[in-house]
């Protein structure tokens, strides 16, 4: 049965609110946040529209949805809600049961992962170090990129209960986004299943589609951030604090607008590269991102930083989590590609 099936209703930004609203949860917490993404997926919370499906937009919603509630938990069920739109786009043998993934694609110069076996096959061996794994001591099952023996780039699902698999405390010391446990994992000789060809992964239509997905977050905890504001103004603003809400709406009305728009052009071109629509959702959502925390803490100042745990834990980790853009890098790569045609983005 397919991911997206008639029969299974849409997961809804509320529904998810609902669901959130009643969990026991601390911000900060590892073993909370795993138990929180455990919660979403035996509810069925997790089978978003897919992207590119003609609700990539509701999916959006339901991404900043959660990541409005907290980030390192955004972290965990995009990642997971990501592996499952990847396999219903690659793997027709996949069919979707409570497992929890995780999708584990950095590829540092320093850890990447051998998949030792015959390259036409669908076995394989895992072999070394793979970094930044969020939620590796809480997810069952993770595709991660390898290189076969061939020296070609692939992707492979695997069982990470299995033996041969050392998940480690080792390579994150930042407070920010701590909650996410993005560590290093030690394979050893590992058993997994090759998803999709060699290549297939970075070359399918939804690895951008799911590239703006991340725009969405960062989106979604910027305007979380923005409803502090908003509601410290209703209680009571001088005019520096309506200055700074005023700034927040116009570059949340501005990135929003850019997101609606990147739905609509995946949804009514699903088989197109959404490169270039995706660079610009990720760049303007990161200045947005940016933006909102620089307002917020000046408007607010210190009481809501040191005294409320759900601002304070958005204002920590949303630093951090746009880093997983590449700044300057994108917005060179953006410009490059541009030039190779005429900006008609920008005419009204």
């Amino acid at each position: 049965m397919s991911l997206a099936s008639a029969a299974e209703p849409l997961v809804s930004a509320s529904a998810l609110q609902a669901c959130l609203g009643d969990l026991s949860f601390q911000r900060g917490n590892a073993d909370d946040t795993a138990r929180a993404l455990r919660v979403l997926i035996d509810a069925r919370l997790d089978r978003l529209p897919l992207p590119g499906r003609g609700a990539t937009r509701e999916r959006w919603r339901a991404l900043g949805a959660v990541a409005a509630f907290d980030l390192a938990l955004v972290k965990l069920y995009e990642g997971h809600t990501d592996a499952l739109a990847i396999l219903a786009e690659l793997d027709e043998k996949h069919h979707a049961s409570n497992e929890a993934w995780g999708v584990w694609a950095a590829e540092p110069p320093n850890a990447r992962l051998a998949a030792i076996g015959n390259p036409e096959s669908d076995d394989v061996l895992l072999h070394g170090v793979k970094a930044w794994c969020s939620g590796a001591a809480s997810v069952t099952h993770a595709l991660v990129t390898a290189w076969n023996e061939r020296g070609e780039p692939m992707l492979a699902a695997v069982d990470i209960r299995q033996p041969g698999v050392k998940v480690t405390r080792e390579g994150w010391f930042a407070v920010g986004m701590q909650a996410s446990a993005s560590v290093d994992v030690h394979f050893d000789n590992v058993p997994a299943r090759r998803i999709g060809k060699p290549g297939s992964y970075v070359e399918r239509p939804g690895f951008w589609q799911g590239g703006a997905g991340i725009a969405a977050c960062w989106f979604g905890a910027a305007a979380g951030i923005a409803r502090f504001v908003e509601k410290g103004a209703r209680r009571g603003a001088d005019p520096h604090k309506l200055a700074h809400l005023g700034a927040i709406d116009a570059t949340l009305c501005a990135t929003v607008a850019l997101l609606r728009e990147t739905a609509a052009f995946i949804d009514r071109e699903p088989q197109a590269n959404a490169m270039l629509a995706a660079m610009r959702a990720r760049l303007a959502a990161e200045r947005c991102a940016a933006h909102v925390i620089e307002h917020a803490g000046r408007a607010l100042g210190a009481a809501p930083l040191c005294r409320d745990d759900h601002f304070a834990h958005l204002m920590a980790d949303l630093p951090v989590f746009i880093r997983q853009s590449h700044a300057e890098r994108d917005e060179a790569s953006l410009a490059e590609h541009l030039l190779e045609r005429e900006p008609d983005s920008w005419k009204v």
